[in-house]
């Protein structure tokens, strides 16, 4: 179960110091995400803004809308009937950024999917698991050299 609790703590990346995120909760775009937006900023963050309407600052988590159950199993050969279809978890950050120099604000969309067969849920339940602690642990691990990539594009 999603349960987010402000502020959220930044990760470690390059010019920002003890970097915070104080959040409200907002309306997701369709009924199977749940949405919060930034509306304050801790630590020292020099030129970060918060969300506004023309320069969003918000997460989102979507799950599937049915989800799908694994398909059955032939008696004869004990093998699925057909491939088992994936459950799709997303997570969106949208963050307004200026481009130039008196440009109109765009929008920086990072993305984090899980796409986990249909049943592994319940057959492989530490797997599915260690697959997501390695995922964000390897996003906190990187998070500052992530930042200075996307930044100055040397990896």
């Amino acid at each position: 179960m999603i349960s987010w609790t402000s502020p959220i703590t930044g990760s470690t990346v390059t010019g920002l110091t003890s970097p915070t995120y104080t959040f409200v909760a907002d309306l997701a775009p369709d009924f199977t995400g749940k949405q919060i937006a930034i509306t304050a900023l801790g630590g020292t963050q020099v030129g970060v803004t918060t969300h506004t309407a023309s320069s969003p600052f918000t997460q989102t988590f979507w799950r599937p809308a049915v989800l799908s159950a694994p398909p059955q199993i032939n008696p004869i050969t004990g093998l699925f009937k057909s491939r088992p279809k994936n459950n799709v978890y997303r997570l969106l950050t949208r963050k307004g950024v200026t481009p130039a120099l008196n440009q109109l604000v765009s929008t920086e969309l990072i993305r984090t999917e899980l796409s986990i067969p249909a049943g592994a849920e319940t057959y492989d339940t530490p797997n599915v698991r260690a697959a997501i602690a390695a995922h964000i642990g390897l996003l906190n691990q990187i998070s500052a050299g992530l930042s200075d990539t996307a930044v100055t594009g040397i990896t």
